[in-house]
């Protein structure tokens, strides 16, 4: 049957429409080219995989397994767990890959396939690359081996210990627990729901959970942006929390609502970690933090404080790990709220997000509101306009050209720096949606938006 459904395979990996343009059978070619990878170094990879538990994500992990299986890969199954807690458990049980089923911030009716390597980290973008062209090619054929399948029920709980462990090479946990801060947790039904509340629990919070069954059905839009947090804003106000945390459904992303219920957002997330890592430490260390051409220039204020450094690259989360890698970051993450701790696994974590903004409260004494206060303001605006072929390296050189007497960087799209207005734009094409995304940061929100204006004026004239 034909359908009009979209199915994207890019190096961020396969995303489509369940039970239309995301089926079995395509399920079972991505994971067979996979395996044919994983092959190269082993005769039986072992391999780790979860599902983001939106409804429906059960199916497609059991095309998953018997895809993985058929193609002679011995299998762990944690059914419902965090993108983060896949990457940590490959670490722990030296795994040869990972598989998450998730379409991340998508709506519940997309369903997709993520893959990991053997460090728990995103796939590099050479091999990422590989496996798609393998994919294309055909996949591969099945095994003359069938692999085998075993659970795993603890992996939430050890993700936390370790996480606690972390944190507690930083502030003393006990410091934390006798604040006993007041938490909302926004879970949207999906994977945090598990080991979020278990982690605050552990850390001496009063828990209040919303979203947080097991229907796997979105109370809300899952990305965690402003406009569909306005019920989780107004949970923090009413119960009079510290804090509100809310998670995606695969919960490598945190969003943040502030003690006075207002959304202060994404685009803090990294910042607030970074300070709690960086903040405390000797300021000879030179610390520096990785992050993409889309993040915030919040960090590099906050790190500027101390005498620190950003190390900036393409978009794409195993992008960002390999400029933390190559650089000996001790943090990296990216504007979108995920924060990456090489300490507890090489992949977005809420977990480690919640624990040390918790950490950076208590060691500060003062509430969140007065924290975001104290860091010089900006604006930062996105838009989204759909793509087609041909437009995204047509728009990259115009706006190239409209604006090629200011600072330019052409490493993802094109970055245009205004130094004279501390501002800068963004245009590149989406690795997970058939758009391009536009992006502008300014010291207020209408100069951001009139930038973002004349942006989309020169895209939408192509």
């Amino acid at each position: 049957m034909t359908t009009q459904a979209p199915l994207m395979v890019t190096v961020s990996g396969m995303r489509g429409i369940a039970g239309e343009s995301l089926t079995r059978e395509e399920v079972g070619r991505y994971l067979g080219a996979f395996a044919a990878l994983l092959h190269e170094r082993s005769e039986t990879p072992q391999v780790v995989i979860g599902r983001d538990g939106r409804a429906g994500g059960d199916e497609i992990l059991r095309f998953a397994i018997d895809g993985l299986r058929e193609a002679g890969c011995d299998v762990v199954s944690l059914d419902v767990a965090m993108t983060p807690t896949v990457g940590l458990l490959v670490k722990e049980l030296n795994a040869d890959g990972g598989v998450v089923i998730t379409a991340s911030h998508n709506p519940g009716q997309w369903n997709g396939v993520k893959c990991i390597d053997s460090t728990g980290a995103a796939l590099a973008p050479d091999v990422a690359a590989k496996l798609v062209a393998a994919y294309r090619d055909g996949g591969a054929t099945a095994s003359d081996r069938s692999g085998s399948l075993s659970e795993n029920t603890d992996a939430a709980k050890l993700h936390v210990n370790i996480v606690l462990g972390a944190i507690a090479e930083i502030i003393p946990l006990e410091s934390i627990r006798d604040r006993r801060f007041n938490v909302v947790l926004d879970s949207v039904n999906a994977s945090g729901r598990i080991a979020g509340p278990m982690l605050l629990e552990a850390l001496g919070c009063t828990v209040t959970q919303v979203a947080g069954d097991d229907s796997g059905v979105f109370p809300h839009m899952p990305e965690p942006t402003e406009a569909h947090l306005v019920d989780l804003c107004e949970q923090v106000r009413s119960v009079g929390a510290d804090v509100g945390f809310a998670q995606d459904p695969d919960a490598d992303r945190l969003a943040i609502i502030d003690n006075t219920g207002a959304y202060i957002g994404e685009e803090h997330t990294l910042v607030l970690a970074a300070r709690a890592i960086l903040g405390g430490g000797d300021p000879q260390d030179k610390p520096s933090v990785a992050t993409n051409l889309s993040t915030s220039r919040m960090i590099d204020d906050a790190l500027g404080e101390i005498g620190g450094s950003v190390v900036r690259t393409p978009v794409g989360e195993a992008n960002v790990v390999s400029g933390m890698r190559s650089n000996n970051c001790q943090l990296s993450g990216e504007g979108n709220g995920g924060v990456i701790w090489p300490r507890v696994v090489d992949i977005r974590d809420s977990l480690s997000a919640m624990g040390l903004i918790l950490a950076l409260l208590t060691r500060l004494k003062k509430p969140l509101s007065s924290v975001i206060s104290s860091y010089p303001g900006y604006a930062i605006c996105k838009r989204k306009v759909d793509t087609r072929e041909g437009l995204a390296p047509a728009a990259v050189a115009a706006i190239g050209e409209r604006y090629k007497d200011e600072r330019l960087d052409t490493s993802d799209g094109v970055r245009v720096d205004f130094d004279k207005q501390r501002a800068w734009l963004h245009v590149r094409a989406s690795n997970t949606e058939p758009i391009l995304r536009l992006i502008a940061e300014a010291p207020d929100k209408a100069t951001a938006g009139g930038i973002l204006d004349e942006a989309q004026r020169i895209v939408e004239a192509l």
